[in-house]
């Protein structure tokens, strides 16, 4: 008989020593251990863990008890993961809010045992946050010197042998994101302010770049052909399957308050509806078939599990602690309304063509949400 599985975030109160967001490798440090145990597998150079256990951490494996965190395509991960194990970066993309950070993450604490090594792309990174900077007193006081040099993030990977994520690549100009070329094509970063051995900097084995870009957003920047024959590429889309987003929203909803020590009744249907409305908006389509107008926003799982924990604090702090479609509707338009005001009216006609019928035909939280619907703006 399979064990039961580990408990994760919200079962290990010593896990994050008291941080909001604790790293996957301390989070889940119980389950590594556990796997690097049982690990008899071949790994490649410089990884703590075989390609295969490193699967089982994402994708869950009940004979080892370890909990499944990424619902989706298994598929996918495991290329993500052989082309971890090449001489070609990683490359995640897709639309907000699909889970490419979090499968950065994962990844990197599976395979290096950190995560914390990343670059943040922003339309100010410049050159030195990629590869190097100085420390300037030392620099005027001794001269460019190892001592003087600040690494960065992509530097230490390459000394130490490990992943290091690039988030949202593309919000760093082109120009910016073509460091990259020589490094990934070389593996190899010449420092020419210094002389001797410690001017050319050679990858150990076990270092690569994860990357992330968004295909929606906006202030994206195109990358450049050079710098995507360096990368693998992966798409993470959304999730289809509705049990499965239904059992992520219900744990990560949960998780989350407990953390802030908001204890909160969720119940499963409510949790479905929620579900409901994202994948149908999402899809511009509802169960019955009918069409409907797709909001601009991304109404992505972490969006849906966004307006689950808003709703769990309203219920918490203000309704006794029992969360209801009326809390899930008090938040739902903070969700839908970003970017354009006529997506209010296309949350409006969901409830005139979807929500009124299942009101009338199942009744329960679908006549709940509909009561709920005059507090929307």
């Amino acid at each position: 008989m399979a064990k039961k599985p580990r408990e994760g975030p919200a079962g290990d109160a010593k896990a994050g020593g008291g941080m909001l967001k604790p790293p996957a490798e301390l989070v889940y440090e119980a389950e590594l251990k556990a796997l690097g145990e049982a690990d008899r597998d071949p790994r490649p150079p410089g990884w703590k863990l075989s390609p295969r256990a490193v699967r089982a951490f994402l994708c869950g494996s009940e004979t080892l008890s370890i909990r499944r965190k990424f619902f989706g395509d298994d598929t996918m991960i495991e290329r993500a993961i052989v082309s971890l194990s090449s001489n070609r970066g990683l490359m995640l993309v897709g639309e907000p809010g699909t889970a490419k950070s979090m499968i950065s993450e994962l990844l990197a604490a599976a395979i290096s045992g950190s995560s914390i090594n990343a670059i943040q792309g922003t339309a100010g990174t410049t050159e030195d946050h990629i590869k190097y900077s100085w420390n300037y007193a030392l620099l005027l006081a001794e001269g460019p010197s190892p001592r003087a040099l600040v690494p960065s993030p992509l530097y230490v990977a390459m000394k130490e042998g490990t992943l290091v994520r690039f988030e949202e690549i593309t919000r760093c100009p082109p120009e910016i994101q073509d460091t990259l070329v020589s490094i990934l094509s070389e593996k190899v970063m010449i420092v020419p302010e210094l002389d001797g051995p410690d001017r050319v900097l050679h990858a150990r084995p076990g270092f690569n770049v994860i990357g992330t870009a968004n295909t929606r957003d906006r202030g994206v920047n195109e990358m450049s052909s050079a710098l995507k024959r360096r990368f693998n590429f992966e798409t993470v889309h959304p999730i289809r399957d509705l049990k499965q987003e239904i059992e992520l929203v219900g744990r990560e909803c949960d998780r989350l308050l407990k953390e802030v020590s908001a204890p909160v009744t969720i119940t499963p249907q409510v949790v479905e509806l929620l579900v409901s409305v994202f994948q149908e908006l999402r899809e511009g389509v509802s169960r019955e078939g009918i069409q409907l107008e797709r909001p601009s926003t991304v109404m992505s799982t972490a969006e849906a599990v966004s307006v689950a924990m808003a709703a769990g604090l309203d219920a918490f702090y203000f309704d006794g602690g029992a969360l209801s479609p009326r809390h899930v509707v008090r938040h739902l338009a903070g969700a839908v309304l970003k970017d354009n005001p006529d997506d209010l009216k296309k949350l409006k006609h969901y409830f005139d063509v979807v929500v009124k019928p299942r009101s009338q035909k199942e009744g329960g939280p679908w006549t709940e949400m509909l009561e709920a619907r005059k507090s929307l703006p």
